[in-house]
């Protein structure tokens, strides 16, 4: 007897799994640099900016002028006298044009 796959869509304010872009980086530094047509995204490890520049186009149908790339490392923390890590993450900062705007709400 064959096993029956279920399989289920949950729309969050994530983009889909095979973007390279996971999802909008909502922070307070982040929404001042929104005022200037700058948005950040929280990336994969493996995007570039290329790749990256290319999912806004389809995602959000704007082109950006310009994407830089964070790379944060792993840091290490104490928390009660032991040893752990924050995990590393990598975003991306994309410029747009002057009239362009992104509705990440």
């Amino acid at each position: 007897m064959a096993k029956k796959e279920i399989t289920t869509e949950v729309k969050t304010g994530k983009v889909e799994n095979d973007s390279h872009i996971i999802s909008p980086r909502l922070t307070e530094k982040a929404a001042n640099l929104s005022v200037n047509n700058v948005y950040t995204f929280n990336v994969k490890e493996n995007a570039t900016k290329i790749s990256i520049a290319n999912e806004i186009k389809k995602t959000y149908k704007v082109t950006p002028i310009k994407v830089t790339i964070i790379n944060n490392p792993r840091t290490a923390t104490f928390t009660r006298g032991k040893l752990g890590y924050k995990s590393a993450f990598k975003k991306a900062s994309v410029f747009l044009k002057k009239g362009d705007k992104l509705n990440l709400a």
